[in-house]
């Protein structure tokens, strides 16, 4: 079936993506040299999941470490595998808005300017192979926000008549609104995907993604909201609740989930495809009805500080409808719930996130 490549291997998504693909019979190239370390510090590196990608998956998984801005390099890992790639699983990004702020260049870099060496490198070495982004709801900004709110005991909802109440949809605009610094690079990276799939005919899709979480995740505050909860109950860390009231929203899709959408994608693709995949209605809480899971679960108290001010690019609110995505992949099929993810995440980690750990 030829080679899945994947960037940023060893993240979440990336790592499900080695698996997933080479359960399908596919050689597995990964890129990662874990800059997810340089960004949020040594407990959120990815280096013990490419060691147990190597181990698991032998001969099946190679390894590149490589910097997706390192054009030559990237030139090289295509060169080398060609027109034998079928499917390129791009999720190498700077994945923060707070982490965005303190470097834009390194960040507008990494999420659009890497983007775009990915791109022509498929463009030039393999351009019949499907192209997979994963973008984020982050490329809406905060016109989310204007959108009519009603406060209930435990969370914000918007009222059962609006539009959205079902999922917000790809037809919401992108324009006229604060992104943030890193918002506005993944949507450089988001509309650049589309422009190859539409100027070059080039088979790509746009995965606008909601909160992806799961057990692989290297949990940690900028970036992993379920696993780092968790963890932080796990440990009986303090969570920084940053406004909101902590009612604010969030829907969240399962890695697994993720993946048999990237695989359904693969198997018929499209050009120019622009996806929110989230985990919509079936799958969504605050992080007030989170901390309750969680507690729930393990029987520990969730420790909570309360920062009132909120940070520049959250969402008060989002729930995505995968309605485009299930209209034009009717075989898809959603497995995942909150509890669901919360009970795997503690399972996963039930050995090494335990109070007094230190990282």
């Amino acid at each position: 079936m030829g080679v899945a490549l994947v960037t940023g291997a060893g993240g979440l998504i990336g790592s499900e993506a080695v698996r997933h693909f080479a359960g399908l019979g596919l050689d597995v190239v990964g890129i990662d040299n874990d800059m997810r370390a340089a960004f949020f510090g040594r407990e959120a590196s990815t280096a013990w999941n490419v060691r147990r990608l190597e181990r698991e998956l032998g001969a099946a998984y190679m390894h590149f470490d490589l910097d997706i801005r390192d054009r030559e390099g990237l030139s090289a890992v295509f060169k080398k595998f060609g027109a034998d790639v079928a499917v390129v699983i791009h999720t190498a990004a700077q994945p923060s808005h707070d982490w965005a702020v303190r470097d834009p260049f390194t960040d507008f870099d990494v999420n659009a300017v890497g983007t775009l060496n990915v791109l022509q490198n498929v463009r030039e070495h393999c351009d019949e192979a499907a192209f997979i982004h994963c973008s984020t709801n982050k490329v809406y900004g905060d016109g989310v926000n204007r959108l009519p709110f009603v406060e209930l005991e435990t969370r914000y909802e918007l009222a059962e008549e609006h539009p959205y109440a079902g999922g917000i949809t790809e037809s919401m605009s992108i324009d006229q609104v604060l992104h943030s610094v890193f918002g506005a690079s993944k949507v450089a990276a988001d509309v650049m995907v589309q422009e190859y799939g539409r100027y070059f005919g080039m088979r790509t899709a746009v995965f606008r993604g909601g909160t992806l979480t799961g057990p692989a995740h290297s949990a940690t505050e900028l970036h992993g909201y379920l696993a780092y909860l968790m963890r932080c109950n796990m440990e009986q860390r303090v969570y920084k609740i940053f406004g909101y009231k902590g009612k604010m929203v969030r829907d969240s899709i399962h890695s697994h989930d993720v993946l048999t959408a990237f695989e359904a994608f693969f198997r018929a693709p499209r050009s120019a495809a622009v996806y929110n995949l989230g985990g919509g209605r079936r799958s969504n809480s605050s992080h007030l009805e989170a901390f309750a899971l969680a507690e729930e679960i393990t029987g520990l108290p969730m420790r909570t500080e309360y920062v009132p001010r909120h940070r520049i690019g959250d969402h008060r609110w989002w729930i995505g409808s995968n309605a485009a995505f299930e209209r034009d992949y009717p075989e898809w099929r959603q497995v995942y719930d909150v509890p669901m993810i919360l009970r795997e995440i503690h399972e996963a980690n039930a050995d090494k996130w335990v109070p007094g750990f230190v990282s």
